[in-house]
């Protein structure tokens, strides 16, 4: 993890799938031009761009902090893909993807982290809580783990829902040095015992080179429309920011997950 080199590929969209209608966003299985199946996140659905950003540096955190999170990659969609798609919802969604938009990598046969049935031990239990405090990602609790096990390990999917202070993003700074309240939801969070030890680990790990290297990855059209600030350079800046910021001041967000932890045990 020592040698990440931010790069992901490209491949264009050739064949929709089949839709996965769960939450609002509607992703959808589809096959690139490489031949592989992918989970696609489409940039005209819910809460668009910004989800796709959240997507992207969430999961690259993930990568770059040695979890199992499937393979991302810049999805293309030509202007006139879908156009005999049947369904309009569908159609309509396609229609207003156009473009870059995000997708996994499908991992055929994996079925879905079941909370009664796994059990992860101590300290992986404790990295992915501190992920999620870090990029304060509210879906991953029992009613939605957004964990999966394929081939017998633990792999994480879906973090469109992290890094909310971008859709507010007048105070930033503020929201980056304060405790992770939803941590009290998450599916791990009982287990996760080695918190202090993992956010030494990780605090040596996502530097603040890492981090402006994973922030350079967001496409410059994706931080061009509804941009609040002066310019494209500065929108991205504010990512690292925030990022470099919550993790220097990372005793805040741990010590709100092992007091929300205390009160489970």
């Amino acid at each position: 993890m020592n040698n990440y080199q931010p790069q992901l590929r490209t491949v264009n969209v050739i064949r929709y799938v089949t839709p996965l209608r769960e939450g609002g966003s509607m992703p959808a299985i589809t096959e690139a031009d490489d031949e592989f199946l992918y989970v696609l996140k489409f940039r005209g659905a819910g809460q668009g761009l910004r989800a796709l950003i959240a997507e992207l540096l969430g999961g690259e955190v993930a990568r770059v902090l040695g979890l199992r999170i499937p393979e991302l990659v810049f999805a293309t969609l030509e202007t006139d893909f879908g156009r005999i798609e049947p369904d309009e919802e569908i159609q309509d969604l396609l229609r207003t993807s156009v473009g870059l938009n995000l997708a996994l990598h499908y991992l055929s046969g994996a079925i879905t982290f079941d909370p009664i049935v796994n059990h992860p031990d101590a300290r992986t239990a404790s990295q992915i809580v501190w992920l999620d405090a870090f990029l304060t990602n509210m879906d991953r609790t029992a009613r939605n783990t957004n964990m999966l096990i394929w081939h017998k390990e633990l792999w994480l999917i879906d973090h469109g829902a992290a890094l909310y202070f971008h859709h507010a993003m007048e105070n930033w700074e503020e929201q980056a040095i304060k405790p992770f309240g939803l941590i009290k939801d998450h599916v791990l969070l009982s287990k996760a015992s080695e918190l202090e030890q993992v956010d030494a680990e990780f605090r040596a790990i996502l530097t603040n080179e890492k981090i402006r290297a994973i922030v350079s990855l967001i496409p410059d059209d994706w931080l061009s429309v509804d941009n609040p600030f002066d310019s494209i350079s500065e929108h991205r800046e504010v990512y690292s920011r925030f990022l470099e910021l919550r993790i220097a001041n990372s005793e805040i967000f741990v010590k709100a997950a092992q007091n929300a932890r205390e009160t489970l045990i």
